[in-house]
């Protein structure tokens, strides 16, 4: 039996010499590329290659020895530290591959993907079958290596791709959205057909069996996938937010999923990094995943893991050899009929099935041709399955870098001639808009109730309008709600309770907990730590106004919450009550602002609903022999421009917004009469208050608009 035991002293040392200098290298190249206008991938690759043969260790072979492994164990090592760069960095794509765009722009995307990837794969694999012997592996499988060349150039990089568009502030364009999409439908076919080129290629004899079983292979683990998987990966990452409470918790869950699942897929002879992928992709489509765990793994994968996996990559490249002009000529067909096919069959698909103009089509083939990342962890695995000669990766690296740095001129060149849409330019202008919005960031929000009578639940009389405010904004992003409540000691019929509740929000996920507690605020609290980005409040009952604002337990979360909150004074409205006119008091500030984003997120989904963005002036300042004042002149053009500028986002919005400037000398009595004169069905006020004093605190005009109004009131405090 063989002893587990570390790897020899000198190995361990060259493996930690080698990741510092790659790391350093790889980095400091990566930032130069940036700096003119390149991907940084484009720079880790350099860097691999200038530290190896191609240079650095081919001048000093004693530098080559150090920076290059010499031994089995040594190159092992750093093959594993490469893995797991290769996997972090297929995990970050699969959470960056949103679904929705896909489906979004699934007509023109999919027409995209199929001509790029069918033509690229048949000259690829007509590319294959006439290279000569000398660049496989293996000359008797022939079938095999061509089957890898057709795979590797049907490919497209979306971090490549993503990373251009970004710096051609091209990701929200149509055209944009549409490339990405495509890319990520390329990928995700390009890593099946690399799984079962895989699979093949780990078995004994390529045969119809041999295929019919690899494919299956694949389909099983992806139908599994994204339907237990899926299960599975929200049951875990609700068990793990709610109920663990050591700091990067949900960090720990998505990497140990994202390696069990490579290890599933290495199990099936697929790649490890196939699973990562799907692991990413499902985690991505869980809208209580915190983006701070997101913004972390891209610290970890684009930080560290990546560069070193491209300089590693970089590294077994030997350019010297590219030289001999045989290899030097195939290097340039290779490039040729891989940039050729994308454009051909990108524009194709665009052009006949999309039915995309000219210039809009060519876009696709300029921006898809970039390879980059992809096409080095698929040369990476040709090499180590014996697939692929040393030579042939190093062509293939080559050609992933070209292809990488024609795209932003390419594209550059052609988008000059393609225009833009006006129902393009109105979408833009709303995303720039709802990319500074709280609102739009709200993707998981906690719901305190109270247990009432069951009768009370069926008549849909609790809670009725924070379902419907709830309802509202879910429809235009994804909503994971949890209801919640707190008990001494009922469990059983408050959980009833709950799962009846749950059934009136028409929301992407409906979570119910009870907590057993005799501290039900501190207990609310305690959960709103919890990664929530919104609280919402019912303020139901009648309570002393000197003591409290709305009640002991909404004031006290509200001033303690650690995320907005939302309180909901509804009163009594009609069982069918909706609100199809909103109004927003105003004064300019940052608040009110977020409140009337609330409230054209609620108008929103109906083109009948109306928002009114009132100022009320105070006379306070009386003009002097009739003569208005400087101060006077100034205070009604900020009241003007306040209301005015919330119309612009009303209409950015596609809601329909009017704005007014009143003047009164009771600024709540003024919102009153408007009100009702408007027939107002709610008004969204907003504040910003933080602990204070043992009452909850909003400021005396806010408190009597909550008192006075003639309709239910949300306030809105950030």
């Amino acid at each position: 039996m063989d002893v587990f035991s570390a790897a020899p002293h000198h190995d361990v040392f060259l493996l930690v010499f080698q990741v510092g200098v790659l790391l350093l290298a790889a980095r400091a190249f990566g930032e130069v590329a940036t700096r003119l206008g390149q991907p940084s991938v484009i720079g880790e690759i350099l860097a691999g290659i200038i530290l190896g043969p191609s240079l650095l260790a081919g001048i000093f072979p004693a530098f080559g020895e150090l920076i290059i492994p010499q031994t089995e164990v040594s190159g092992y090592l750093l093959e594993v530290i490469s893995l797991l760069g290769a996997m972090f960095l297929l995990l970050i794509t699969g959470l960056e591959t949103d679904i929705q765009l896909i489906k979004r722009h699934a007509k023109t995307a999919i027409s995209v993907s199929f001509g790029g990837i069918s033509v690229t794969f048949i000259t690829g694999f007509f590319l294959g079958q006439h290279l000569p012997d000398f660049l496989l592996a293996d000359s008797d499988e022939r079938l095999v290596f061509s089957l890898f060349v057709a795979t590797a150039m049907a490919i497209s990089a979306i971090p490549v791709i993503a990373k251009v568009l970004m710096d051609m502030n091209l990701m929200r364009r149509d055209i944009g959205q549409t490339i990405l999409a495509a890319g990520m439908s390329d990928d995700t076919i390009g890593w099946i057909l690399l799984s079962i080129v895989a699979g093949i290629a780990a078995g004994d004899a390529v045969t119809t069996g041999t295929v019919l079983t690899t494919v299956g292979s694949v389909l099983a683990f992806l139908i599994i996938s994204f339907t237990l998987g899926r299960w599975m990966v929200r049951k875990l990452l609700v068990y793990v937010q709610d109920e663990v409470i050591s700091t990067d918790r949900i960090l720990s869950l998505v990497i140990i999923l994202a390696f069990f699942w490579g290890a599933i897929t290495q199990l099936l002879n697929l790649e490890a990094i196939l699973g990562a992928f799907v692991m990413g992709i499902l985690f991505g489509m869980m809208p209580r995943l915190p983006e701070e765990v997101v913004n972390k793994l891209e610290s970890i994968a684009l930080g560290i893991f990546a560069p070193i996996f491209f300089a590693v990559a970089g590294l077994k490249v030997n350019m010297l050899n590219l030289f001999d002009p045989t290899l030097l000529v195939i290097t340039l067909i290779v490039i040729a009929i891989a940039t050729l096919g994308k454009v051909i069959g990108t524009y194709t698909g665009a052009r006949v099935i999309g039915g995309k103009d000219h210039w809009t089509s060519l876009s696709f083939g300029a921006g898809l041709n970039a390879r980059g990342a992809m096409e080095i962890i698929i040369a990476t695995i040709g090499l180590r399955l014996g697939i692929l000669s040393q030579d042939m990766f190093s062509i293939i690296v080559v050609m992933a870098i070209a292809t990488s740095l024609m795209a932003p001129f390419a594209l550059r060149w052609v988008l000059k001639r393609v225009t833009i849409g006006e129902e393009e330019e109105k979408r833009l202008k709303k995303e720039e808009l709802e990319a500074e919005s709280l609102v739009a960031d709200i993707h998981r929000v906690l719901l305190p109730v109270r247990t009432r009578k069951e009768a009370d639940v069926n008549k849909k009389n609790i809670q009725s309008t924070e379902a419907q405010i709830l309802d509202l904004i879910g429809e235009d992003s994804q909503i994971s709600l949890t209801i919640m409540t707190v008990t001494k000691d009922d469990r059983a019929s408050c959980e009833t309770y709950l799962n009846n509740l749950a059934q009136y929000f028409n929301l992407h996920e409906v979570v119910t907990k009870v907590v057993v507690s005799d501290k039900p605020g501190d207990a609310i609290l305690d959960e709103a730590k919890k990664d929530y980005d919104l609280v919402v409040l019912g303020a139901t009952e009648d309570v002393d106004v000197k003591a409290h604002l709305f009640s002991p337990i909404v004031d006290f979360i509200t001033r303690f919450a650690p995320c907005p909150t939302l309180i909901v004074k509804a009163g009594s409205v009609p069982e069918n009550w909706t609100p199809q006119r909103i109004m927003v008091p105003t004064n300019g500030s940052s608040a009110s602002r977020n409140a009337a984003e609330l409230a054209f997120y609620v108008a929103k989904s109906d083109s009948n609903k109306e928002v009114l963005a009132l100022n009320v002036m105070m006379d306070e300042l009386r003009p002097v022999q009739n003569v208005k004042s400087d101060i006077e002149q100034s205070r009604e053009q900020f009241a003007e421009d306040a209301v005015g500028e919330l119309k612009k986002l009303g209409e950015a919005f596609g809601v329909k917004t009017e704005s007014m400037v009143r003047k009164g000398e009771s600024p709540e009595e003024v919102i009153r009469a408007i009100a009702e004169e408007n027939h107002i069905d709610l008004i969204v006020v907003g504040t910003n208050i933080r602990p204070g004093t043992n009452r909850l605190y909003l400021g005396p005009r806010v408190e009597n608009i909550i008192r006075m109004a003639p309709c239910p009131v949300i306030v809105f405090n950030t």
